[in-house]
């Protein structure tokens, strides 16, 4: 089946848009970051960096609805497992993953809150934290990639990239009295602040390279920067003459206001610091892309490349908010996903949610295999250098579990990974992978996290 053209030259296939993806001009970057051997010998524990002095990626990636049980695990042991029909497109990367069971999220369980689990699955899921039952009173808690992004985030010119496929935003009450919020944000600054995810794959390409053809969009986003610097020092001196003629409260009003200004006035000394942006040699997307598949192979790319010119480390990716009920023609799949999921283990629905479930992983292995494809600067692959875990909030759709969540855990992290394993945890918090991932990460001070209650061994 042919596929459908969605970059901005109508003439350039996705297979020209790979092609160029090869073509980026990225090494200037790396290299900047590649100390020498024997100091990255006595310094494995760099924030972000390999054994080697390579940049160490962390992303999360996150699918809807969860997995049908049966379909998902492998059988057999540790090392000679066998996998199953649904992880089935993984199989040509086996010595590269890991196949994780065990992992619960407890605060994602109904507890005294009563109905919610898709809310529940989307906001405790790199958060571990219960939330606050309201459309309005907003709180979670701060999520592992932003807690890694706090203190690795400097490294890069942005500290982090958050990335999702369902561009439907909805506000207010989303499920079962939880706030929208919780449903659509995988990645949280603090308990009160998601961090909004772009669906958009050209405002993701620009806003990591700037606007307009290849040659001049380093200059348009130096431009850009520029306009942005003169209208904040506007309004910061417009507020410091408005703030002697306000009262106590709306004096507490304009900190808070000014206290976004000042972020965004942060994020333009650090892209000073950072100098030129790196200008691909590509076109710039066109937008959202007709075909779902095209859709979701287009964000993966943009992760691919943040990661590849070190635009950032740390990445978020929903692939569908849980309770997503997007229907699959591309597969002969008419129905929603939703309502599939709640299957009452009717074999035909079983079999085509278990068909999405594999789909979705197809997707997610042609990533990897694009990730693996890609040299880094210290010859290993990016995907060797990385820590992609891939799962779901929700683990049987059907019932709304959250025990034994659906995780793969790919890349081999510099080689502080042991890959080609299907790991049975038993038993544990999803909190616990998180705080070992920020240990390899380079976080400092991080005790506890969500509802932790160790640091997760054998991986």
């Amino acid at each position: 089946m042919k596929r459908k053209r969605y970059l901005s030259d109508s003439s350039v296939s996705r297979r020209n848009f790979l092609k160029g993806m090869g073509a980026c001009v990225a090494l200037p970057a790396f290299h900047s970051l590649l100390p020498s051997k024997a100091f990255a010998a006595s310094s494995a524990l760099q924030a972000a960096t390999t054994a080697t002095g390579a940049p160490l990626r962390t992303a999360f990636v996150m699918f809807p609805n969860g997995a049908i049980p049966d379909r998902w695990w492998p059988t057999g042991g540790e090392s000679d497992f066998v996998f199953n029909e649904t992880l089935q497109p993984l199989q040509q990367l086996r010595s590269s993953l890991q196949v994780i069971s065990g992992l619960d999220h407890e605060n994602a369980k109904p507890g005294g809150d009563g109905g919610g689990d898709h809310a529940r699955g989307n906001g405790v899921y790199l958060t571990g934290v219960r939330l606050n039952k309201s459309a309005t009173d907003i709180r979670a808690g701060i999520s592992i990639d932003q807690v890694m992004a706090n203190q690795i985030g400097h490294l890069t010119r942005f500290p982090s990239l958050e990335l999702s496929c369902d561009a439907r935003r909805q506000s207010s009450n989303c499920d079962s009295g939880y706030s929208c919020a919780y449903q659509y944000n995988i990645s949280w600054q603090d308990e009160r602040t998601p961090m909004t995810p772009e669906s958009n794959p050209r405002l993701v390409f620009e806003r990591m390279f700037g606007a307009g053809p290849h040659g001049e969009r380093a200059e348009n986003a130096k431009r850009r920067m520029m306009g942005r610097r003169s209208l904040l020092d506007f309004v910061l001196d417009d507020a410091k003459r408005m703030q002697r003629r306000l009262g106590h409260e709306d004096k507490e009003k304009l900190d808070q206001y000014l206290t976004g200004v000042r972020d965004v006035e942060m994020r333009i000394q650090k892209a000073e610091q950072f100098g030129s942006n790196v200008d691909p040699k590509m076109p710039t997307p066109s937008g959202i892309p007709d075909s779902h598949e095209d859709y979701v192979d287009l964000m993966y790319d943009m992760m691919l490349l943040a990661f590849k010119t070190d635009s950032t480390r740390i990445a978020t990716f929903v692939l569908g908010h849980d309770g997503d009920n997007r229907s699959f023609g591309q597969i002969g799949i008419s129905e929603g996903h939703h309502d599939l999921s709640h299957h009452q283990n009717n074999e035909e629905r079983v079999n085509k949610v278990a068909a999405i479930d594999r789909w979705y992983v197809e997707r997610f292995a042609s990533f990897l295999d694009r990730l693996n494809a890609e040299v880094d600067v210290d010859g290993n692959s990016i995907l060797h250098n990385s820590r992609i875990v891939y799962g779901s909030g929700n683990a049987d759709g059907n019932i709304h579990s959250h025990d034994n969540l659906p995780i793969i855990l790919a890349g081999s992290g510099g080689g502080r990974l042991s890959t080609g394993r299907y790991v049975k945890h038993g038993a544990k918090p999803m909190s616990n992978l998180f705080l070992s991932l920020a240990d390899q990460a380079g976080v400092t001070g991080l005790e506890r996290f969500g509802d932790s209650t160790g640091r997760l061994g054998n991986l």
